[in-house]
């Protein structure tokens, strides 16, 4: 397969990730067709070359590559067949998921598309609004590598793109990201907590631990959101939620336990049905002061709190 350096593509979802990530896109001097449900979060994008499809169909039928970047696979599968981005996509086109779905509805995807001659890649990311931003996503990316090497120009302007295995890998390997990222915001959350208990200051027991075998991305920076109360979702609590229950499906369709996650699921869900689902992850902490009345709470109060 020739490698496209920068095929013609269209942008589907819009979204606190979908937006930098399409930015950069046209920074990058593609070609660049846009759609999202609410049409005004497309209008920032036009302004700056971007052109706007009316439905997903329309977004395809001249694309090269599509790119999806939606809330959940229902939602995948709604744009993709009811809102007919399958029918408008030319045989030997791609279709990039970088959304968070089930492995099992990715596969069924790729089936889908396969049938029409589309090919398709599930490439879901890490690396929050921050890294959309910045281009530093870690991509997990299930598919045929060949697949890969046509949309990899593409996919290293988002990030570094990492070829996992076969269609539903991808996913599995963002299933595996969101149980390490509970546990630790889970486990921060709670060391913060119990030092500013006991008397001692937060931020520097988060200096003194930076370095050392529990220094982490998430010490260092969901800490820090901790330590500041700032909740600005970069990934919210609700997403979270959404991970850990598909992980658990998975697990339990595999004959798994999985006794951590299972338990950083019930938390997360506390915390939601506390009022805390649209706050970004690392507000768990907030549930664990909840849980813990009498004790200090971490950080500065903010009107962010």
């Amino acid at each position: 397969m020739t490698v496209w350096t920068k095929p013609a593509t269209a942008f589907l979802g819009l979204g606190r990730m979908g937006a930098p990530m399409a930015s950069r896109l046209l920074a990058a001097g593609h070609s660049l067709t846009v759609w999202n449900r609410s049409r005004e979060k497309a209008r920032p994008l036009v302004e700056q070359g971007a052109r706007e499809a009316g439905s997903p169909r329309e977004a395809g039928e001249n694309a090269d590559l599509a790119i999806l970047m939606l809330a959940d696979g229902s939602a995948v599968s709604e744009v993709l067949c009811a809102q007919g981005l399958a029918e408008g996509m030319r045989p030997g086109s791609i279709v990039v998921d970088m959304s968070s779905i089930p492995p099992a509805v990715a596969s069924a995807h790729a089936d889908q598309l396969a049938e029409r001659g589309v090919l398709y890649l599930d490439a879901p990311v890490s690396g929050g609004t921050k890294g959309a931003r910045e281009g530093t996503l870690a991509i997990m990316v299930g598919g045929p590598a060949a697949v890969l090497d046509l949309a990899r120009p593409s996919l290293e302007v988002l990030g570094r793109p990492v070829l996992i295995g076969r269609n539903g890998c991808g996913q599995l390997a963002k299933l595996a990201n969101q149980v390490i990222v509970a546990a630790t915001i889970g486990a921060v959350a709670e060391a913060l907590f119990l030092a500013a208990a006991g008397g001692a200051d937060p931020a520097k027991v988060r200096e003194a631990l930076t370095g050392g075998f529990a220094d982490s991305m998430i010490l260092k920076l969901h800490g820090e959101r901790m330590l500041s109360r700032t909740w600005t979702a970069g990934a919210s609590i609700h997403t979270q939620v959404k991970d850990l229950r598909t992980a658990l499906e998975v697990a339990s369709s595999l004959g798994l336990q999985l006794p951590l996650s299972s338990r950083m699921t019930e938390l997360f869900e506390s915390s939601v049905r506390s009022g805390f689902g649209d706050y970004d992850h690392s507000a768990l902490l907030l549930e664990l002061e909840r849980m813990n009345p009498l004790a200090l709470p971490v950080g500065r109060l903010s009107k962010d709190s």
